[in-house]
């Protein structure tokens, strides 16, 4: 319990003193994120965030793991540099999306496979159970993937993906803490205390962005937290086991899990790739209806934690069931905001379109053609002169 004290506090403390310095030189070396249309600041913003609770997390988790459980760190920390580097080069000069998942697959290796952590077993979901060797490890470098992506894609409006990441990192550190599994509660809570570190400067208006540095650090963190988690959590004879684990798994990483799987699909649907950006992010519907950056974050934050309150006590209808539950529930709030940003959208073009009939309107009233004059001629006087000379005048 004294490693996770200490731990937070140190992520917390480092990560704060950190953040200040950062803005400091990003504006001193000209390191900003350049507005344009798709993204929703107006402004040039720092994106070196990443770095103060990179630094946090990684002094945190190092110093204070208890050394008899310290098996898989090294691997845990050499896979965290390796995503540090490939997010802080796409932040300074920029990254192709097949370098950025070419470095992603090699952190995943250093975790699944040098630190042998992988889901081995679905527990019940579409009947499935003890998975083929082979398969599982498909299935978790697709699971790593797909949730360091989910991280870096929502992190579009101040304060989102910083404040499910903390979420998400303080509730399994919260298990694993419970469960007797200190090197992950260790981790669990350094990142969350690091996140909260940073979203002082990061809720909106934002001083200062965590970058793809931050986002896929969180991902990789939270990824790992999650796949122990359906391990630990699964084994009916551990310490604090549950049921329909891997429904329960889905419901903590809801918003930016069911989010990137959505906006793959369409993507794919529409003959694109899957890492094309656009406006189709949840984030983007609820702006687009005019919430606040707060507002955003606060919802899409509550919906997190009731979804995880939901499942949890919802376990007893079986994985399978939970799942889709949980999924029908997050598409259904999901159709709704679509469609009632497409009625606003609507009802602005027809308010537009009124505005136009309305001008052309008024203008085709104010061109009226002038009535025609009626030509006057200028009578002409005849004077005689004494001369007797005819004047016209």
């Amino acid at each position: 319990m004294e490693n996770v004290i200490i731990a937070t506090i140190l992520s917390f403390v480092i990560t704060y003193f950190a953040i200040p310095v950062l803005i400091r030189v990003a504006e001193l070396k000209h390191l900003y994120d350049e507005p344009d249309e798709r993204k929703s600041h107006k402004v040039r913003i720092p994106t070196l965030g990443g770095l103060g609770f990179f630094a946090g997390f990684i002094l945190a988790s190092a110093v204070c793991v208890p050394a008899k459980e310290n098996f898989p760190l090294q691997y845990l920390l050499a896979a965290f540099f390796v995503i540090f580097i490939v997010g802080m080069k796409d932040d300074l000069v920029g990254l192709s999306p097949v370098k950025k998942l070419v470095g992603q697959l090699v952190a995943a290796f250093a975790i699944i496979y040098l630190g042998n952590l992988q889901i081995s077993n679905m527990y019940g979901f579409l009947g499935m159970g003890e998975l083929p060797y082979h398969f599982s490890l498909l299935l978790t470098y697709f699971t790593f993937i797909v949730v360091i992506n989910a991280f870096n894609l929502i992190d579009g409006v101040d304060g989102l993906a910083g404040s499910i990441g903390l979420v998400v990192s303080a509730v399994l550190g919260a298990y694993f803490l419970f469960a007797n599994e200190m090197l992950y509660a260790v981790m669990g809570f350094s990142l969350a205390a690091g996140l909260a570190g940073f979203l002082i400067y990061n809720i909106s208006p934002a001083r200062i962005f965590m970058g793809d540095t931050g986002s896929l650090l969180v991902g990789l963190v939270n990824a790992t937290l999650i796949v122990k988690f359906i391990d630990v959590a699964g084994n009916p004879n551990g310490v604090m086991p549950l049921q329909a684990v891997p429904a329960i798994a889905f419901s903590v990483l809801i918003v930016p899990l069911f989010d990137t799987l959505r906006v793959f699909t369409i993507r794919m649907a529409r003959g694109r790739s899957p890492f094309t950006a656009d406006r189709h992010h949840i984030h983007h519907y609820m702006l687009a209806l005019g919430l606040s950056h707060r507002q955003t974050t606060g919802i899409a934050v509550a919906s997190n934690i009731a979804f995880i309150l939901l499942a949890y006590n919802l376990q007893f209808l079986g994985t399978t069931a939970l799942v889709f539950v949980v999924g029908g529930l997050a598409l259904g709030g999901t159709t709704m905001l679509f469609y009632l940003k497409r009625r606003k959208e609507m009802a602005a073009l027809a308010a537009a379109e009124a505005a136009v009939l309305a001008t052309a309107a008024a203008a085709a009233a104010e061109v009226v053609p002038a009535e025609p004059q009626p030509a006057t001629t200028k009578s002409k006087i005849l004077r005689v002169n004494t001369e007797t000379i005819m004047q016209d005048k």
